[in-house]
């Protein structure tokens, strides 16, 4: 399966992605289950986590070298938004 990638993303507080993809639909993130594994740990400063870009293409966000997330996983675990939800969200 192919996923899509990201086209738009934003830190919506200390944990949180909202990342909208290829196919317009957007989903929230948390980061917290993350926090735990070693390489993620940079993630628990907010400013740290607030200051990513994404990949080229659209595969992924990424912190620095060692930190990044990839689009399968934002796609896979994010939680779909409904459009009400988007309403006052600005990217």
């Amino acid at each position: 399966m192919k996923y899509p990638r990201i086209l738009k993303a934003r830190a919506v507080d200390d944990f949180t992605l909202v990342v909208e993809f290829t196919n317009r639909k957007s989903k929230k993130y948390d980061i917290h289950q993350l926090l735990n594994i070693p390489m993620f740990s940079p993630l628990r400063q907010p400013a740290f986590f607030k200051n990513f870009e994404i990949a080229a293409g659209g595969y992924g966000i990424v912190w620095n070298e060692e930190v990044d997330i990839s689009e399968y996983e934002l796609w896979e675990n994010g939680v779909a938004l409904e459009s009400e939800e988007l309403i006052g969200e600005h990217f």
